[in-house]
């Protein structure tokens, strides 16, 4: 669609929840650090609305949704709120130092949920939802009202509140497919009726927001657009709850690529696809699958002897996009020992990466040491080992040295260095395995109650010479905690992987801990 064609009717508002609902997904949990570092890239990318979290929930969440919103450029930045006048207040205490904030708040409309979860008859819960988008409302300008379980609610009903939450002022109202239970076409003619029978819908946005239990988030997203919704809730990877979200990548460029089916238009610079695909992998410690539409690993990549001749000849006969457009590059042997400091800068600026001078001079001592100990360095190497030194720069514990016997005759043991707030402490450790003694080793240094739930080692590259990336979850409280770490040492990475999701465990305790302090 070219500029001149570009109306508003036709304008869908990206709403991006990575750093809500995303980060409710099992292990997903980010620090504060890299929860602004995240918001910071998606409102460069142009997202229109940022909902950075559910500050109610703890004194952390509420920290990193008021810093996102005082950091905030060009997106709203949205809160999550239920319908409980002490979260409304809360949320809107947060949002308020952004130039745009919004309350988000939320209440399930289906029958289902208003019985079991409620406990509320549907006339309570329309009273509910007017008090509460009166009150914040009263406190802000921008208020969105979500119908949790929306397309498995009553449409007479639906329609009913869905009035109401706009004549008390809701400016953008949500129905979401909260558990991935609707089909395209359904979706379609469920918000075109609601949006035609709803007497004053003009006076509100309306907005999608799906969950891939059934695997149709991203085909019913585009499908609620069509039944007239311009707001589509997605997040980056698709990351979320359960089966995940639609993935805001693939929305994006399936109206960019197919605008002659999905004549729509939005902001988003998709030159950074690829790289927030990558950053917040690194923030979550959740790896991309390589099969993933539009920033898998294997998206562009032809295997086929035929598909190869193909893209030779003409790079459209199998790609329908170019790598460019999301921000690809062709990845390339760059850098050796031999590289200068411009050649290195230049590299990461390539790869969209943004750091201080600081950063900037550790990360440069991090890949001269690297190509002392592997022959060839790749974007991909110089991926994990900036992300890492990214993940690490605020941790409270970290590697100093770790010392390894292994081999036939066990058991193994592990002789570990580390730098605890400041302090070095020294431990040694047996185990069944080399892995087994270095973890012993660090429940020795740093006692706690953390399971370990998952262990994962892949290479980064190829080669007998390629850094091992290893992933660690840790369950600790209810709550899952997941790292990544890099090292052409196997053993290493696992350290510091461990040590990654050790850090975030303390981290959040200690973030948490004034919100504890007040509630008592």
């Amino acid at each position: 669609m070219t500029a001149t064609a570009k109306s508003d009717k036709d304008r869908v508002i990206i709403f991006d929840t990575t750093l809500r609902d995303g980060e409710q997904c099992p292990g997903a949990t980010m620090t504060f650090e890299e929860k602004l570092e995240v918001a910071e890239m998606l409102d460069d990318m142009g997202v229109d609305v940022i909902e950075a979290g559910f500050p109610i929930t703890s004194e952390g969440d509420f920290q990193a949704v008021s810093e996102i919103a005082r950091r905030s450029k060009n997106a709203v930045i949205a809160g999550l709120s239920r319908a409980h006048p002490k979260d409304i207040d809360r949320c809107a205490e947060a949002v308020k130092f952004a130039k745009r904030g919004r309350v988000h708040t939320v209440i399930a409309t289906s029958p289902l949920h208003m019985r079991v979860k409620l406990n509320m008859t549907p006339e309570q819960v329309i009273e509910t939802s007017i008090a509460n988008v009166t009150r914040a409302r009263n406190q802000i300008d921008d208020v969105e009202w979500s119908a949790e379980d929306g397309t498995r609610s009553d449409m007479d009903f639906l329609c009913r509140i869905v009035e109401a939450v706009i004549k008390a002022g809701a400016t953008t109202v949500n129905i979401p497919d909260t558990v991935g239970y609707t089909v395209p076409q359904e979706y379609t003619d469920f918000m075109r009726t609601l949006i035609e029978r709803v007497p004053n819908s003009d006076k509100a946005v309306f907005s999608v927001h799906c969950h891939n239990d059934l695997g149709m988030a991203v085909a019913n997203s585009l499908a609620g657009i069509a039944g007239g919704a311009r707001q589509v809730e997605c997040t980056i990877n698709g990351i979320g709850e359960r089966a995940g979200n639609a993935a805001l990548e693939e929305i994006v460029m399936a109206i960019n690529v197919r605008n002659d089916k999905f004549p729509y238009w939005n902001k988003i610079d998709t030159t950074m696809l690829t790289r927030a695909s990558k950053m917040v992998s690194a923030a979550t410690s959740f790896p991309v699958q390589y099969n993933k539409a539009i920033v898998g690993r294997n998206a562009f990549a032809h295997e086929s002897g035929i598909h190869q001749d193909g893209v030779l000849k003409d790079a459209s006969t199998y790609e329908i996009m170019r790598p460019e457009m999301v921000g690809l590059k062709q990845s390339s042997l760059v850098l050796g020992k031999h590289s200068g400091r411009h050649a290195f800068v230049h590299k990461l600026e390539e790869m969209g990466y943004k750091l201080g001078a600081n950063q900037l001079e550790d990360a440069f001592a991090r890949m001269k040491a690297l190509a002392d100990r592997k022959k060839d360095i790749y974007d991909e190497d110089i991926e994990a080992l900036v992300d890492q030194e990214m993940a690490a720069s605020h941790d409270r514990i970290k590697l100093t040295s770790l010392t390894v016997i292994a081999g036939t005759h066990g058991p193994q043991r592990a002789t570990m260095k580390l730098d605890i707030d400041g302090q070095t402490k020294i431990e040694e450790a047996e185990g069944n395995g080399p892995v087994d003694a270095v973890f012993n080793c660090i429940k020795a240094l740093v006692p706690h109650e953390a399971k370990l739930e998952l262990y994962q080692v892949h290479a980064v590259t190829e080669g007998t010479d390629a850094q091992a990336e290893v992933s660690v979850r840790l369950a600790h409280e209810g709550r899952s905690m997941a790292a990544r770490a890099a090292d052409p040492d196997t053993l290493v990475a696992s350290a510091k992987a461990y040590l990654g999701a050790l850090n975030k465990i303390v981290m959040k305790r200690q973030r948490d801990v004034p919100a504890a302090a007040a509630a008592s």
